[in-house]
C-alpha cells in the first residue's frame, strides 16, 4: 500500500476514485476520517487482480466532470453524476472499458465553472482563427490574387 492522493476536503461533494483497470467509484465525504500528524491514512478502494492498482483520487462535486485518460492515448470525458456512489470498502464500477494491454493511467476533474458551451460556442473563421460567438474573427488576407497580379507584371516586362 501506498499514498496515492493527498485531499484537503471542501464540505461537500465526494471523493472520485479510479484503477489502473479501469474501475472507479464516488464516496461521500463523511466516510473518510480527519487524519491528524502521524495518522496512517485510510484506503478509500479496494485494489484486487480485478481492478489493479489505484490510479488516483480526486474531489468532485456532482455538476463537474471527469476525464479518464489511458496508456493508449485514449481520453473520455463523462458526467461525475453518472458514476455511483458507494463505500470505501469497494472495488467500484465500470469507468471505461479498456482494450487488452490498455491502462487507465491518469483522471482528471473538470469542474462546472458555470459557462454553458453549449450556448456560446466558437466559430472557426476560413484561415482557421477562432473567435469565441458574438465577436469578430480578424480579417485574413488572401494574397493569391496579388501573386497572381505580380507575376503578369513580371510576364508584361518580358
Amino acid at each position: 500500500n501506498a499514498v496515492n492522493a493527498l485531499i484537503i476536503l471542501n464540505e461537500d461533494g465526494h471523493i472520485l476514485t479510479a484503477t489502473e483497470n479501469g474501475y472507479g467509484k464516488r464516496t461521500d465525504m463523511e466516510e473518510f476520517s480527519q487524519q491528524g500528524r502521524g495518522g496512517m491514512g485510510v484506503i478509500a478502494i479496494q485494489t484486487s487482480e480485478r481492478n489493479g492498482a489505484a490510479v488516483g483520487a480526486v474531489q468532485v462535486n456532482d455538476d463537474d466532470e471527469m476525464m479518464l485518460i489511458t496508456d493508449g492515448g485514449t481520453l473520455v470525458r463523462t458526467a461525475v453524476n453518472q458514476i455511483s456512489v458507494v463505500g470505501r470498502n469497494t472495488q467500484g464500477v465500470t469507468l471505461i472499458r479498456l482494450t487488452s494491454g490498455e491502462h487507465l493511467v491518469q483522471i482528471a476533474p473538470i469542474p462546472n465553472t458555470g459557462d454553458d458551451e453549449d450556448e456560446e460556442g466558437e466559430e472557426v473563421s476560413e484561415g482557421g482563427e477562432v473567435s469565441a460567438e458574438g465577436s469578430e474573427a480578424p480579417a485574413v488576407s488572401d494574397n493569391s490574387d496579388s501573386d497572381a497580379a505580380a507575376g503578369d507584371d513580371e510576364a508584361q516586362e518580358n
